[in-house]
């Protein structure tokens, strides 16, 4: 069981959908960084309804790790594990970030200078601009994610170099609140069959601004990881799609602004 005795300053979110072939090393690269930090912390596997052994790995790391938290969802897609799992952080700041682990986990410390010394409220991975690396990404995959950053910053959010990368941090408080407000997914979705990768971080980000939550882009190294549940054209569609959902929804005037 995870210690509530002294507040915690960060919890990790790691959303899991059928991932007995990473779980573990993921599991152990986050065990041994975390050993390295002096401050109080959990790890919350929000697992998404996995058929495999994914949850029994888990079980098994928590006889000798008493800050990770196992969450068992019912199978709706990453984003609804995501934000069950955020309303179960109980840490200072909350970061998510995915069980490839293809932004280092020890790339926190960066992530967390910019909301703990320069007062903003959220800072997310980028994989563009100065100081910024990929490592091993196919030139057809980057291609695809430039065409629908162009269109993202068309529609909704300017300035936002990359808003899919899938490590980011927030003082719980302001994503707690930003989950408030946002329309496309939720804890009361329904369940779903396969998997579902979304453009929820576009909505989140979108619905920060509006509320007034200072955003800041942090350069990280990203390693293209095998094994990746993200599915090129359709995927695709499905998170431009969700773009326009959320264009759409500002001009029925349903998130709120500050």
């Amino acid at each position: 069981m995870k210690q509530k005795s002294l507040p915690l300053y960060l919890s990790i979110i790691v959303p899991a959908y059928n991932e007995e072939k990473r779980i573990e090393t993921c599991l152990k690269k986050i065990y041994e960084f975390m050993k390295t930090q002096n401050y109080l912390y959990e790890v919350i596997i929000s697992d998404d309804g996995s058929k495999d052994n994914t949850k029994s790995i888990v079980k098994r790391y928590q006889e000798h790790w008493p800050n990770l938290v196992l969450l068992e969802n019912v199978h709706k897609g990453k984003a609804p594990s995501i934000i069950s799992g955020i309303y179960k952080a109980d840490g200072k700041y909350s970061l998510f970030t995915d069980v490839d682990l293809s932004v280092p986990i020890e790339e926190t410390p960066k992530m967390l200078n910019w909301v703990e010394n320069y007062d903003f409220d959220i800072s997310i991975a980028t994989r563009e601009g100065f100081g910024a690396k990929r490592v091993g990404e196919p030139a057809t995959r980057h291609l695809m994610g430039r065409v629908f950053n162009f269109l993202v910053q068309m529609v909704i959010l300017p300035g936002i170099n990359d808003t899919q990368c899938g490590f980011k941090l927030f003082k719980t408080t302001a994503i707690q609140e930003i989950f408030r407000y946002t329309k496309l997914y939720g804890p009361n979705d329904k369940e779903i069959k396969g998997g579902k990768v979304s453009a929820f971080d576009v909505e989140i980000l979108f619905v920060a601004r509006r509320l007034g939550y200072k955003i800041k882009e942090v350069p990280v190294t990203w390693y293209y990881a095998d094994g990746s549940k993200v599915h090129g054209i359709k995927d695709s569609y499905y998170n431009a799609k969700d773009v326009f959902r959320v264009r759409l929804n500002t001009f029925l005037n349903l998130y709120p602004k500050k």
